[in-house]
């Protein structure tokens, strides 16, 4: 049996994490936390025919972390990279989904991840990771004389622009190309920037209503384009790739891992 906190419990996605873990019978949901100011609060999980259970929001996360095996947290940078810290001083494995986080706040992933291990994605579904896997190498077969230009669409809530999906998706691109990284992304294009250089990787952020996830990368030649798109029909997708990451995580040894390392397509 698997021991799992939820961080962030009261979210979209913890609840359904919650909801989710419930109905598995390698999990047991030892724990669950918000912001401070929901301690004591109930949430009410009902699993098919069994009795409905109510779990208790806790207050303190190193509290609440202690009590699991796994921590699982989708919250906010600041708040991710804190819960890191003290999952590592209690030993405790961490599954990551937050996005948006800064150079110097992954850098506290990596030197955590020496002694805990780590699973962190900007995305869990199983499609997106073979979209990275399978972006990676269309580039490296097309060249530079295909365009790459990503296109990412979400709800109008989402607080990090472009996503962290369609910044991977970038990176496995400009892996199969060779080319250094963020120094070829172009987010956006406004006046007269003149012609397209070759080496540019375009990314654009699109917002409205209630869009769970899409993400397209269209690779532009002379007389024809390859489109791959993934759409996200629902958040489940992303609940239960935390799930198959927090297995992985009771087992793993320290290191920082993604889920293309869950899934085995590296």
């Amino acid at each position: 049996m698997i021991k799992i906190c939820v961080a962030g419990a009261l979210g979209k996605m913890g609840k359904r994490i919650i909801e989710l873990a419930s109905l598995e019978k390698d999990f047991e949901i030892a724990s669950a936390f918000d912001l401070p100011e929901f301690s004591g609060k109930l949430i009410s999980i009902a699993s098919g025919s069994a009795p409905v259970k109510e779990i208790v929001l806790g207050k303190l996360p190193e509290e609440e972390i202690a009590k699991a095996d796994v921590l699982i947290d989708f919250t906010r940078p600041d708040a991710s990279t804190a819960h890191v810290e003290i999952a590592s001083k209690l030993n405790k494995g961490i599954v990551i989904g937050t996005t948006g986080l800064s150079p110097s706040q992954e850098n506290v992933l990596k030197k955590c991840a020496e002694t805990i291990p780590i699973v962190y994605a900007p995305n869990m579904s199983v499609g997106v990771n073979l979209l990275f896997k399978l972006v990676r190498e269309v580039a490296e077969v097309l060249g530079l004389d295909y365009n790459v230009e990503i296109v990412e669409i979400h709800h109008n809530q989402k607080k990090d622009s472009p996503s962290g999906t369609a910044l991977r998706l970038a990176k496995e691109v400009a892996q199969g190309l060779n080319l250094s990284g963020e120094k070829v992304f172009v987010y956006g294009r406004e006046g007269l920037v003149g012609p397209r250089n070759k080496e540019e990787i375009g990314i654009l952020a699109v917002r409205g209503g209630d869009v769970v996830g899409e993400h397209s990368v269209y690779f532009i030649g002379q007389g024809e384009r390859l489109q791959l798109t993934h759409i996200a029909h629902s958040r489940d997708n992303f609940a239960r790739g935390a799930l198959r990451a927090s297995r992985f995580v009771s087992k793993a040894q320290p290191g920082l891992y993604d889920m293309m390392d869950v899934l085995g397509l590296k």
